[in-house]
Parts: C-alpha cells; sequence; structure tokens
C-alpha cells in the first residue's frame, strides 16, 4: 500500500538527490534534502485539507486533480514561480533568467543578491501573515499552551495580524535606510523598495486569503443546493440528476483545491529563498516535495485517516514564522542555509516528537480507565 502510493514519490527523490550532487556535489545534495523536507513539511496541512475535501469527489474529478493538478502545482508554482520572481525583482525576462542561471550564473547571482531585498520584504510579509493569522486563531488543540492561549485571547482584536505586519515592515524599511545612510547612502533607495514589495506580499496574502474564501463559499452553497434537492426528491418521489448536480459541487472543489494548493505553494517558495537562491537547486528540492504532497493526500484519502499527528500543523507553522524573521534578517545580513533549513526542520521535528509523546499518554490513560472500569465490574459482580 505505502509502496504503491509513494513509489514514484521515492523514485523522483533518488533522482532529485542525485542531480543535486551531480549538479553541486555534496553540499547541493545537502541543499535539496533539506528543501524537500521543508515543502513536505509545510504542505503536510495542505495534504490533509486536500485529502478531506478530495475524498467527497468522484474518482473523475479526483484523476482530474491528481493530474492537471499535479502539471499546475509542481510545474507552475514550483518550477515556473521562483523564475517569475527573480525576473520581476531584477527586471529581466523569465527566459533570460533560466539562460544567466544555466550559463552565466556569476552574473545570475549578482542580479538575484541585488534583487534579495525585494524578494525577502514580499516573501518576508506573505509567510509572516501566515504565521500571525494561524497563531492568533483559537485553537482547541494547543501545541505550546503557554504561548498560544494567551496569542489566541489577543486575537481576538480586529486586522491585529495586519497591524503587526505593517509595524514590522516599517521598523524593517527604516532600519535598512539607516544602515544604508550609515554607510554612505549607496543603497538608500533600496528602503522604498523593501517597503513597497513588502506591501505587495502582505496585498498579495489578502488576495489568496479572499480567493480561497469566495471558493469555500461557493464549495458550501453548492452542497447545500444538492442535499436540498436530493430532501426533494425523496419527498416527491422524483428523480433528480444527481450526476449534474455532482459534477458542478466538484468543479467548484477542484477551483478551491486549485487556489489552496497555490496558497500553500507561496510557503514553500518564498521561504526556499531563504535556503538558497539556486533556481536549479530549487526546482529539484520543491518539486520532489510537492510530489509527496499528492502521494500523502491519496494515502490520506485511501486510508481513511486524517492528522494522527496533532501538533506537525503547529510546528509546520512555527516553521514558517521563523522564515519570515530570517527573510526579513537576511535583508541586511547573511544566515548560512544550513542553519536556515536546520530551524524549520527541528521546529517539526520537535512538533512531531510532541505528537508521539501525546498520541502514547492518551493510549496510556484510556489502557488505565479501561483497566479500572474492569476492576469496577468484577468487584461489583462479587
Amino acid at each position: 500500500m505505502v509502496l504503491k502510493t509513494f513509489g514514484w514519490s521515492f523514485a523522483i527523490t533518488a533522482l532529485g538527490l542525485v542531480a543535486g550532487v551531480i549538479y553541486g556535489g555534496w553540499e547541493a545534495f545537502g541543499v535539496v534534502a533539506i528543501l524537500c523536507i521543508l515543502e513536505i513539511s509545510l504542505s503536510f496541512d495542505n495534504a490533509v485539507v486536500n485529502a478531506g475535501i478530495l475524498k467527497k469527489m468522484n474518482a473523475f474529478w479526483q484523476k482530474i486533480f491528481l493530474t492537471i493538478g499535479v502539471l499546475i502545482a509542481v510545474f507552475g508554482m514550483r518550477l515556473v514561480f521562483p523564475v517569475v520572481i527573480v525576473a520581476i525583482s531584477a527586471k529581466i525576462g523569465p527566459i533570460e533568467a533560466v539562460d544567466l542561471a544555466f550559463n552565466q550564473p556569476d552574473k545570475y547571482q549578482e542580479l538575484v543578491t541585488d534583487a534579495h531585498p525585494s524578494i525577502a520584504a514580499f516573501g518576508g510579509m506573505f509567510l509572516l501573515m501566515i504565521f500571525l493569522d494561524f497563531i492568533f486563531e483559537d485553537r482547541d488543540i494547543q501545541w505550546l499552551r503557554w504561548l498560544e492561549r494567551p496569542l489566541a485571547k489577543l486575537g481576538k482584536i480586529d486586522m491585529l495580524s495586519v497591524c503587526i505586519a505593517l509595524v514590522v515592515l516599517l521598523i524593517t524599511s527604516m532600519t535598512f535606510a539607516t544602515h544604508a545612510h550609515q554607510h554612505g547612502g549607496a543603497h538608500i533607495d533600496k528602503a522604498q523598495t523593501v517597503l513597497i514589495s513588502g506591501v505587495a506580499g502582505l496585498i498579495t496574502y489578502l488576495v489568496v486569503g479572499g480567493l480561497s474564501g469566495f471558493f469555500e463559499n461557493k464549495l458550501e452553497e453548492e452542497e447545500e443546493r444538492e442535499h436540498e434537492a436530493e430532501e426533494e426528491a425523496k419527498r416527491s418521489g422524483k428523480k433528480v440528476s444527481a450526476v449534474q448536480l455532482a459534477g458542478k459541487a466538484a468543479f467548484f472543489m477542484f477551483l478551491y483545491l486549485e487556489v489552496l494548493d497555490a496558497s500553500f505553494s507561496f510557503d514553500g517558495v518564498i521561504g526556499a529563498f531563504a535556503i538558497t537562491n539556486d533556481i536549479v537547486l530549487m526546482a529539484l528540492g520543491l518539486g520532489v516535495g510537492a510530489m509527496y504532497v499528492r502521494s500523502l493526500t491519496v494515502y490520506l484519502v485511501r486510508q481513511g485517516t486524517l492528522d494522527d499527528y496533532v501538533y506537525l500543523e503547529h510546528g509546520a507553522h512555527y516553521a514558517i514564522g521563523a522564515l519570515a524573521v530570517v527573510l526579513m534578517i537576511t535583508i541586511q545580513y547573511e544566515i548560512p542555509e544550513i542553519i536556515t533549513g536546520g530551524i524549520g526542520v527541528a521546529l517539526i521535528a520537535w512538533s512531531f516528537w510532541s505528537s508521539v509523546r501525546r498520541n502514547k499518554a492518551l493510549a496510556a490513560a484510556e489502557g488505565k480507565a479501561d483497566a479500572s472500569g474492569d476492576k469496577t465490574e468484577v468487584t461489583s459482580g462479587v
């Protein structure tokens, strides 16, 4: 079952890691491996959400999502999107960006380094909003209760996450301007670029969230309409075109899933820029990770079990928050790629370990409860 579901992902992982070694040696191997782990961990909650919706769709639409959806997710968002970001930031054409990356790596690296403040500001704001909206939401399951409980209470204040993100952006841009002024003002114009790029990242997050909400509402409306039609058909004894209704609902499900997948892809792609600027390594790592997300979605649907490790979603969002902070810091200071990737991997591992401990504690508590119940029954029987 596992080999059948994850077989292609395992094969592509091996090819991706070998390609990384051939391309840039063992250091590139490490970067590709970290990007794979980053993409899988950040998209774990995406796979859970996908599985919850995908199981409601018929076989035809499931196949559409797992074929056309893969092309959009892997080639569109994980491979093309990083090139587009570099092209826009460096003010060059996408084809030219790819050509420079392969044939003139030094020139490409120079352009990316020059465009890094705008990329970091855009991505930092986008990731920061994802983290803040998560941490300010009141949840039944809390990982770090001492932190999440008071923050959930603060989250009742409207637009708090947007206000905090804008304050962080203002402080970052002002600090950058001050730093540039102290060093002769050579990059004083970059402070404005940082501010504009950060606002663009914030707007992008709000637009993606709005689209997701729009399609989610449409989906709920279609499901409610289908349910009402079925109830009416039962009362009147008439037949209803279930295929047509299911098709409309499934179509909105498909659109909703693609918008969700695109939004989750943003954090992986933007987070990857905190680890490496090399689009080849980025494409290898994120492409492999995206395949695992699809395989994990299928696995969760077929197994019928979702989210056994309840803190993984928390760990993924804390990793997003850490990457947001790292990106904002890298506007001025260089941080080694291994440290950047290691922070995210450590947070994911910690959340997984916490989930395993929680599951063991719950199992032990249930065992004790069953034992005491059996003892009570025996005593009462005597």
